[in-house]
């Protein structure tokens, strides 16, 4: 009997969403759905319901790397997708773990949900694993996934340097991001596309679909598409493009198992 084939392996970092939303359990369908298998290290656990959150636990940095090395040193793995991180000396684990695995494609996705910040303490507490993330990541990234709205926030908080505003994926660029898509790039009033940047200016962009009211993540679930097509053999044009179709057919049928947000249908099949 002929043996069966391995599907391209993805290494999925984030955290454990116990609703299926987002973070692991959502990125492993979106895995299978493409034709791939999920590996995943957590960062975190998560109490919450398809509502709200109600906790996030991270993993302390030391099992997020020995997890990742555990699977990197017994398969193969063709990319590495990293999602929500909650602190700098997690950032650090992963970044390392990015460095010693160089050849594989990284997707970085910037804007998971996050820890609450419900006082002083816990926003300077971001703002240091997201100081850390463009310092330790961010270089390192092949792709980096982020919403327009994002951009412009960091912005306007001194994070991103540049001139317009419209323009601060140029400052990810300039980290050391290989490339950029930006989700909901505005072009001009009422009209938004994603616009992927990359090295000598090379740009392509295509029709952006606003998610429907009240869905939980958007961009989790085309950063994982993403890699999966980079895993593939794609190029990172090729995959960004099959990523959006992917993600924009998910939420375009996502449903609404609880009193909360609507999920995206990420067992869809194109």
């Amino acid at each position: 009997m002929a043996a069966i084939p391995t599907p391209p392996l993805v290494l999925l970092f984030g955290p454990v969403d116990p609703t299926g939303a987002d973070g692991l359990p959502a990125d492993a369908i979106t895995c299978a759905a493409l034709g791939a298998h999920g590996l995943a290290s957590p960062t975190a656990l998560t109490v919450q319901d398809s509502a709200s959150i109600e906790d996030v636990v991270p993993l302390p940095p030391e099992q997020i790397d020995d997890q990742a090395r555990c699977l990197l040193e017994d398969m193969a793995v063709q990319a590495i997708k990293v999602g929500t991180l909650y602190t700098p000396e997690a950032v650090s684990a992963v970044a390392q773990v990015a460095a010693d695995y160089s050849h594989l494609p990284l997707v970085l996705h910037l804007g998971g949900q996050g820890l609450p910040v419900g006082d002083a303490a816990e926003q300077e507490d971001a703002e240091d694993v997201l100081g850390a993330t463009f310092e330790l990541l961010l270089p390192q990234a092949d792709v980096v996934v982020v919403d327009h709205l994002l951009l412009l926030r960091w912005h306007a908080e001194g994070f991103l340097e540049t001139n317009e505003a419209s323009d601060a994926y140029l400052a990810l660029l300039s980290a050391g991001a290989d490339w950029v898509l930006t989700l909901g790039h505005a072009l001009q009033a009422g009209h938004r596309n994603s616009l992927l940047s990359g090295p000598d200016q090379q740009t392509a962009s295509w029709p952006w679909q606003a998610p429907p009211e009240r869905t939980g993540d958007t961009g989790g679930a085309l950063a994982a598409a993403l890699a999966v097509w980079l895993a593939h053999g794609l190029t990172v044009p090729q995959a960004a493009e099959r990523a959006i179709a992917y993600a924009d057919a998910a939420l375009g049928s996502a449903f609404r198992p609880g009193m909360g947000r609507h999920i995206a249908n990420r067992m869809i099949r194109l």
